[in-house]
């Protein structure tokens, strides 16, 4: 592997810290981007990865996007990103999750660690155990915080429709056919919304059983997870991993617009300018799935009530108004434009 700072991703990050036990199986990283607007926030991820690398390359693109993603929601809060290297059983014991906690606590409140991909509420109260460097635990009803999945897809609905009305002139998703790339915590919770207001499903999820339940839930077509970026629809709402916005599958898509709530979703700043170029709508990713975080920064901050959650959700279509309209008057692509927009808010314009 090349020098830390030599990689790709490697973006003046504050601190990229490694940590093992023996004793627990622990192999993990923890990426510290900024603290600039505070103490950097972003949750932790539980996954299997082929390669070591690519698990410094997640928490590098991660925590950067994490930066931005607070800094866009106008939270108080930095940018950082916890991975934790799974073995291919993908085995969580209670010691691991501890060993995890001190991992964070060692920092000392520079890093606060929340629920990602392969992460419960069950894993941050044992994470919680260890430190107090940690959001997204259980809450009473009507406070801020637990689970934030389902306060990203409330975000990520409500950016939908604004790009179906942005992109198709349409108030409603009424009507409107979404093709739904992922359909777990997030990717589900948003196709239940979308399907209630009478939108028109295609679903589809590397567990295809999965897709199928859902899809008999809610009336709606699958096809297989390696099709539907091709799938001829209104909007493509990616919500599984990143990455997924290639020069390869941009030039297959056959949508009018992309707004979705995985992160990272362009697997290069090209691809920002390939979208524009093909007139595809394009929200960026980190503004559009800034519910979750929003949601559990304001538990730990103790800012608020779930009203005051859904005010700020409300906030994200207006946020990706202003980039639109920015975008078109410029002629900068939406992604170029998110981006110089949030790194002034973090002293690096």
């Amino acid at each position: 592997m090349p020098a830390l700072w030599n990689l790709p991703d490697f973006d003046a990050h504050e601190g990229v810290h490694f940590f093992t036990d023996a004793r627990s199986g622990l192999r993990a990283v923890i990426a510290v981007h900024s603290t600039h607007l505070g103490p950097a926030a972003g949750g932790t991820r539980f996954w299997h990865y082929a390669d070591d690398a690519d698990a410094v390359t997640d928490a590098l693109r991660l925590s950067r996007g994490m930066s931005f993603k607070n800094a866009m929601a106008g939270l108080p809060m930095g940018g950082g990103k916890g991975v934790i290297l799974a073995g291919p059983e993908r085995a969580k014991s209670p010691e691991l999750l501890a060993a995890f906690g001190r991992a964070v606590d060692s920092l000392g409140g520079r890093y606060v660690t929340a629920e990602d991909v392969g992460m419960g509420e069950a894993d941050l109260v044992a994470i919680g155990n260890e430190t107090r460097y940690v959001c997204g635990l259980p809450v009473g009803e009507g406070a801020a915080g637990g689970d934030p999945g389902p306060y990203t897809a409330m975000g990520v609905f409500l950016g939908v429709k604004a790009a179906i009305k942005h992109a198709l002139g349409k108030d409603s998703a009424d009507g409107v056919h979404v093709a739904v790339q992922g359909v777990g915590s997030v990717g589900g919770g948003l196709a239940r919304l979308l399907a209630a207001e009478g939108a028109r499903l295609t679903l589809a999820d590397v567990d295809a059983a999965r897709a199928e339940a859902l899809a008999g839930e809610l009336g709606a077509a699958t096809v297989p997870a390696d099709r539907i970026v091709g799938v001829e629809a209104d909007v493509l709402s990616p919500c599984a991993l990143g990455a997924i916005l290639t020069e390869q599958s941009i030039a297959a898509l056959k949508v009018k617009a992309v707004a979705g709530g995985a992160n990272n979703q362009l697997a290069t700043p090209d691809d920002g300018a390939r979208l524009h170029a093909r007139g595809i709508l394009y929200a960026p990713d980190y503004v559009i799935n800034a519910g979750g975080i929003i949601n559990v920064a304001l538990e730990y901050l103790g800012q608020g009530d779930r009203a005051e959650v859904e005010s700020r959700l409300h906030q994200i279509p207006v946020r990706l108004e202003s980039i639109w309209a920015e975008s078109e008057k410029t002629g900068e692509t939406e992604a170029a434009v998110a981006d110089r927009m949030a790194m002034a808010l973090i002293g690096r314009a």
